[in-house]
């Protein structure tokens, strides 16, 4: 059975997932059958865009490509934030960088270097995509740090968190920007191929699986403390390991897809790209979006998340540096991220 086929089989659990919570299943297999039918849904939002993608040209398919990446997980980190989950929000915000940094690019690693022996990369767009890395991080550290300071003014606090959110939000668009003006700019365009999809089927397909997605993010969120009370995980913990791989495990396939096919650049270019999005983009975004809801959501996270954050982007950009890569490499990256679930699963 391929890859594709599992998903699509995955999809039979959106609707047990909202009809269990009808009924009153149990709050834990709610949430696992939520979790699951996100898995595809969120693959039917990329394989959308992509199809568009073709329609509209490489370079606006980049750019829809970038802007719609982490659908999933903004759909969910909006439904907490309505729920006034925060810690649950910035956790996932954290988790997905860290699932993109280790995780993902230690697997893509560690399978084309199995595969494929040393594979090597454009050492210059690797060393731009590092650098964007690690600014991105610091972007996200600097407002906690300060925040001991700060905290005492919730005005000034809330409006530095602000302030910081619109300068990521730029610093994001002006790599969009550089994208359009440049070859080789850093959130590379989707390869092109021949349509399979009309633009109207792609169209549907995006507003059906968005649809969808929200419904099951109300459900999904809606048992997370439950779920917490019945197996004794921490908040914390879902939000930082599960909610990302449930949003993005698709994403995650197709950079270990290409990476095992040789195409290492572009396996680097989705998950160095995912990450960058998430911390420039939709973190800020959600800054705002929050406001909305009457629960402020600032950019303050704890000292595990940020000796977390600090420690990948340090690993990742490393890795990267010397435009070759090896399967020992991704074994290290991996090491790392087990290390580092390991901890937040023991965390008190």
């Amino acid at each position: 059975m391929t890859v594709k086929k599992i998903l699509y089989f995955l999809l039979i659990f959106a609707p047990v997932a909202f009809v269990g919570r009808l009924v009153g299943m149990s709050p834990v297999l709610v949430f696992v059958f939520a979790a699951l039918g996100v898995i595809p849904l969120a693959d039917l939002i990329g394989e959308a865009t992509e199809e568009l993608s073709t329609h509209t040209g490489p370079r606006l398919g980049g750019l829809l490509n970038a802007t719609l990446g982490n659908a999933a997980e903004l759909i969910i980190t909006i439904f907490a934030i309505r729920e006034g989950l925060l810690d649950l929000v910035l956790a996932s915000i954290t988790g997905s960088i860290l699932g993109n940094l280790l995780l993902v690019l230690g697997l893509s690693i560690l399978a084309g270097g199995l595969k494929n022996g040393v594979q090597t990369f454009d050492r210059r767009q690797a060393a731009l995509n590092s650098t964007m890395v690690v600014l991105a991080v610091i972007a996200l550290m600097i407002p906690s740090l300060f925040d001991v300071a700060i905290a005492p003014d919730t005005i000034a606090e809330t409006r530095f968190s602000e302030s910081v959110a619109v300068v990521m939000i730029i610093i994001y668009g002006l790599s969009v920007l550089y994208t359009f003006r440049e070859k080789d700019g850093p959130l590379e365009a989707v390869p092109a191929h021949a349509a399979r999809w009309s633009v109207r089927r792609s169209l549907i397909t995006l507003a059906g699986a968005t649809v969808a997605i929200a419904i099951l993010s109300e459900v999904l969120v809606g048992a997370v403390e439950p779920v917490v009370e019945a197996l004794g995980l921490t908040e914390f913990f879902i939000g930082i390991i599960i909610i990302p791989l449930v949003g993005n495990v698709a994403e995650h396939l197709v950079a270990v897809e290409v990476a095992i096919k040789n195409k290492m650049e572009l396996s680097l270019s989705v998950s160095l790209g995912s990450s960058l999005q998430v911390a420039l983009f939709v973190a800020p975004l959600l800054v705002f979006i929050s406001l909305l809801f009457g629960h402020q959501l600032l950019l303050v996270f704890n000292t595990f998340e940020l000796i977390a954050l600090f420690a990948a982007s340090l690993v990742a950009s490393l890795v990267a540096l010397d435009g070759e890569s090896n399967w020992l490499e991704g074994a290290q990256l991996l090491a790392v991220y087990l290390i580092i679930g390991l901890a937040f699963f023991f965390l008190p």
